[in-house]
């Protein structure tokens, strides 16, 4: 999963991207909230944590602000030297997801980040085998995809770039986000592989409004892959379900 920090103590900050890392996540730390927000503007996240003291904006407007640029999807995690109840209070009722004082527990914030990343994002973090959406049906252990039934010849990327697009029904997907899921590097330089291969999905999947989807181009970003429909179902791994 890809994380934002936003941190001015360079110490902490290092300790939380140390921590992050080693989990397995991509961490992109930052020092101040306009270099965050520039960030937020054209790559995808999926959890920020932010101190939100001797920040500007500060407080329940950065939370605000940093909401509006990230969505509403994505969750956030406080991280203060400030423990009090009263500011844990106004964090969380100022739309933070958790809040966790330090000095940091590691074992602590690692089950933190988990558990923040498994409520937002169940499709991505399940153990489910399959999962439905529409007329769509994914074989996570297979890596295959069938429409209405009917098997869908993909390739190992495209069916990675068709999984995560999938899993993030109506959130934005920037390019690097794509490159690094799907490739498992960052991307440093510009580059038309992404689009290529979303063009081929859209015309392979017949990503249209009649299968109850729209894939949309976003400006200078990346996709969002529309859903249209209601019906979204997983299926769980049965051979797990006995074994639990």
């Amino acid at each position: 999963m890809r994380v934002a920090v936003l941190q001015r103590d360079p110490v902490v900050r290092q300790s939380i991207e140390t921590i992050l890392v080693r989990a397995g996540h991509f961490c992109a730390t930052h020092e101040n909230a306009l270099a965050m927000s520039r960030t937020l503007a054209h790559s995808t996240m999926d959890l920020l944590v932010l101190d939100w003291q001797d920040t500007r904006p500060a407080g329940a407007d950065l939370l605000r602000s940093v909401r509006r640029v990230a969505g509403e999807r994505v969750p956030i995690m406080v991280v203060s030297s400030d423990g009090s109840e009263q500011s844990m209070v106004r964090a969380l009722a100022g739309d933070a997801d958790d809040y966790l004082a330090l000095p940091l527990r590691h074992a602590e914030f690692r089950a933190r980040v988990a558990a923040l990343l498994r409520r937002a994002y169940p499709e991505r973090c399940s153990a489910a085998s399959c999962f439905e959406i529409g007329p769509y049906r994914f074989d996570t252990i297979r890596r295959a995809v069938t429409l209405r039934g009917e098997r869908v010849r993909l390739s190992p990327t495209q069916y990675r770039i068709a999984a995560l697009l999938f899993s993030n029904l109506d959130r934005v997907m920037s390019r690097d986000h794509i490159y690094a899921t799907v490739w498992g590097r960052e991307l440093h330089e510009f580059t038309r592989t992404i689009d290529s291969h979303v063009s081929r999905l859209r015309l392979l999947l017949a990503l249209e409004p009649h299968n109850g989807v729209r894939l949309q181009p976003v400006y200078k970003t990346g996709y969002r892959l529309l859903w249209l429909g209601e019906q979204v179902s997983v299926v769980e791994d049965l051979q797990s379900a006995r074994t639990a």
